[in-house]
């Protein structure tokens, strides 16, 4: 089956976003258009990863598929832990949390990812609105409960999981329905207003982007609920945006978003040595664009055939890529020998 390039500029497009999110939220308090950027990025750039990722949830139905998953997810997700528990301490981040029931960085997408395919068992039985509804009700009320929070990746789980169920849910024949001229220019000019937006206004605090603390952490137990509805249709609109600007056509850079999943448990090797060697500055908004060209060249190197072939065994657990590498070698190794 031929691959659609719309879905690799798609997820190459949202890894990037992470990438760029991850690399700016330090500097956000030093520059107001860094603020605004960092604060677009997060209303919008989980949601749609994560609604692309229900997409191809597709064969969550099939015979022998959660065993596959635990061991496509889960093991990447203890083996990374362990990883970043001894690479933190190495680099001086002391504050780093081992606990394996609270995951951190990107790590609690992981468990979250692995959980949302355990509600579809349940949700993909009812029909589509009615379970989507449900899921959006339920991301609202569970604020409400007080011990919410990171552990276990709960309140993320629950939060994110309306945007995996419409993944799920929705056909490519209706995004590609709204890829109209008039629709991409309207898009652009939401997006945009967004950001102006929040440049103009105060600052959401970033806790309510995240989704991973109850409403009364974050000072809202009356309103908060309120509060993550107009959010969600907030990034709702966003999405759907920036679904309208992905672009179908193949270019020379569309084959790497086959490997995001690399980017997304690697960039943090590069970004969290970066912030703590405090090696990110910001002097002008114009290094914004440094910023973004040094993301796209995290994303690069990440998705490099070498790269993924020597950390094909962590991140998949198999070492297909390694072993043909290693047989080439040899061929190379035993031709020079019969050649001399």
């Amino acid at each position: 089956m031929q691959r659609e390039a719309y879905f690799d500029n798609a997820k190459l497009l949202f890894i990037f976003l992470v990438v760029f999110g991850h690399l700016i939220q330090p500097l956000k308090q030093d520059i107001a258009v860094i603020n605004a950027l960092y604060q677009t990025i997060y209303l919008v750039h989980m949601p749609v990863f994560i609604l692309i990722s229900g997409f191809f949830a597709k064969g969550a139905s099939d015979k022998g598929y959660l065993l596959k998953l635990a061991k496509r997810i889960l093991f990447p997700y203890f083996l990374f832990h362990i990883f970043y528990s001894v690479y933190f301490l190495v680099i001086g981040r002391s504050d780093w949390d081992s606990s394996l029931f609270d995951p951190h960085w990107g790590l609690w997408f992981l468990v979250s990812l692995f959980s949302w395919h355990l509600l579809l068992i349940f949700y993909k039985k009812l029909p589509p609105i009615a379970g989507i509804s449900i899921a959006f009700t339920v991301g609202i009320l569970i604020g409400y409960v007080p011990f919410i929070g990171e552990p276990f990746s709960l309140s993320r789980t629950f939060v994110f999981f309306p945007f995996f169920l419409i993944g799920y849910w929705i056909k490519k024949e209706q995004i590609f329905y709204w890829k109209r001229d008039a629709v991409r220019w309207g898009s652009a000019i939401i997006l945009l207003t967004v950001f102006l937006v929040s440049y103009v206004t105060p600052e959401i605090s970033a806790q309510w982007l995240f989704g991973s603390v109850s409403y009364k952490g974050l000072d809202m137990a009356v309103y908060g609920g309120l509060v993550r509805i107009a959010l969600y249709m907030l990034a709702i609109i966003m999405v759907f945006a920036l679904l309208t600007l992905v672009p179908r056509k193949s270019y020379s850079f569309t084959h790497l978003g086959q490997q995001t999943m690399y980017v997304y448990l690697l960039h943090g090797i590069i970004i969290q040595y970066a912030r703590q060697a405090n090696l990110l500055q910001l002097d002008h908004n114009l290094d914004t664009i440094g910023l973004a060209v040094i993301s796209v060249a995290i994303v690069w190197f990440l998705s490099s055939k070498w790269v993924i072939t020597f950390t094909e065994p962590m991140v998949e657990g198999k070492a297909d890529r390694l072993q043909i590498w290693l047989d080439e070698r040899e061929k190379q190794y035993t031709y020079k020998e019969k050649s001399s």
